[in-house]
């Protein structure tokens, strides 16, 4: 996984009035929880942003009144008016403890499929994952260079060593459907197969002819 550091600093009061005040002097109120205690601390606005709208799944280094600990986000909460963040929750991590996150997809390749003209439909943008830390990857690619139009990829087709996947294994993940004006590669190879075949019958019976 990737990984981040962000110093914080311990709220002195926790409460709303506190938290209002925070946000206008432009920091985030934040909470770390999953250890021996929780730690209610604020972050700039401008550390935060930098795990807003991002792709990654981050490991949170956090220090707070020289305390390091590693974190995930367990949690974002945004503004719905103003878009932008007005808490974090931070879940408590450790090496030799399994956790539990959500991961990007990441389709590589050029589908088979899609050159013929079938449309690639990606049903899961991010699949849950449990494993060590040591063992989450920064994402979960999956190649989709050999997918031609019908075929699916699922859940329990996902392979990663030491990572297990709960969402439904019978979940498509990714899928190459047919689409308007597409041919299907098979199709195309039966009917040069006919084609091949004819000229042969009608060389055939030529030379029988003559």
């Amino acid at each position: 996984m990737k990984k981040v550091s962000l110093s914080g600093s311990q709220r002195e009061n926790v409460g709303k009035k506190d938290a209002a005040a925070l946000r206008r002097a432009n920091r985030v109120p934040a909470v770390l929880y999953g250890g021996a205690t929780q730690t209610h601390f604020h972050v700039s606005i401008n550390d935060a942003n930098k795990l807003y709208k991002t792709p990654h799944v981050y490991l949170v280094e956090i220090e707070v009144e020289g305390k390091k600990t590693q974190a995930i986000i367990q949690e974002m909460q945004i503004n719905p008016i103003t878009d932008v963040i007005s808490h974090i929750d931070f879940l408590e991590v450790s090496d030799n403890k399994p956790v539990k996150v959500k991961l990007p997809l990441n389709l590589t390749g050029f589908s088979v499929g899609v050159r013929n003209g079938g449309k690639l439909r990606q049903h899961f943008r991010r699949v849950t994952c449990v494993g060590m830390l040591a063992d989450m990857p920064d994402a979960i690619d999956i190649d989709i260079t050999e997918m031609k139009i019908g075929h699916k990829s699922r859940i329990s087709e996902l392979n990663v060593p030491g990572v297990t996947f709960t969402d439904a294994p019978n979940s498509v993940v990714v899928a190459v459907q047919m689409s308007r004006g597409a041919s299907l590669e098979e199709e195309e190879e039966a009917e040069a197969a006919a084609a091949a075949a004819a000229e042969g019958t009608e060389g055939g019976e030529e030379a029988a002819a003559e």
